[in-house]
């Protein structure tokens, strides 16, 4: 696992007691956190820190961000509105360990009402273990960056362009074709 990697972290009121484990756990593997906030069970909109943390992942100041509210679904709509970012709301490990191995994830949003901590440790190790492979999968990327930029030339022409240049597997891919 790639510890000198920065991680952001954020929640709403809702996601906050689980926050707290889990920053407490990725210190611990040796990752250098930052936490956008909230910092109190007071009522607030996950908006806000969905977008404080997307914002700074999308502006490269972290790698990485694990967001919460209480399903992970509102917030992690809130950090895909940031162009450049794949967030990612899953509630098991094997979905996290493809977001970031096929979907080049770059943020985790999880619920807090629908995970307990031990289960999201194991979640956030796979999200944090896992590397994207590439391959057939950038040409997805690459879509999902014209998408971003709003350019349908770009699109039209990742869409239409030569596979050969994202036809090739990484490790034991071709077994597992998805």
């Amino acid at each position: 696992m790639n510890t000198k990697r920065k991680i952001a972290f954020g929640s709403d009121h809702a996601g906050i007691d689980l926050k707290k484990p889990i920053m407490d756990y990725v210190k611990s593997l040796g990752f250098e956190i930052h936490d956008f906030g909230t910092y109190d069970h007071n009522r607030t909109d996950y908006p806000i820190y969905g977008k404080k943390v997307a914002e700074a992942v999308a502006k490269g100041e972290y790698d990485l961000g694990i967001i919460m509210c209480g399903t992970g679904i509102g917030i992690g709509m809130a950090a895909n509105k940031v162009p450049g970012i794949r967030c990612a709301s899953v509630s098991e490990p094997y979905s996290a360990k493809l977001s970031r191995e096929h979907n080049n994830a770059n943020i985790l949003s999880l619920g807090s009402r629908v995970v307990g901590p031990e289960l999201a440790k194991l979640i956030v190790d796979e999200f944090l273990g896992t590397e994207f492979i590439g391959g057939r999968h950038q040409r997805r990327i690459d879509m999902l960056t014209a998408e971003d930029e709003h350019n349908d030339v770009k699109f039209e022409e990742v869409k239409n362009g030569s596979e050969e240049k994202y036809n090739h597997y990484n490790y034991n891919e071709g077994k597992n074709i998805l």
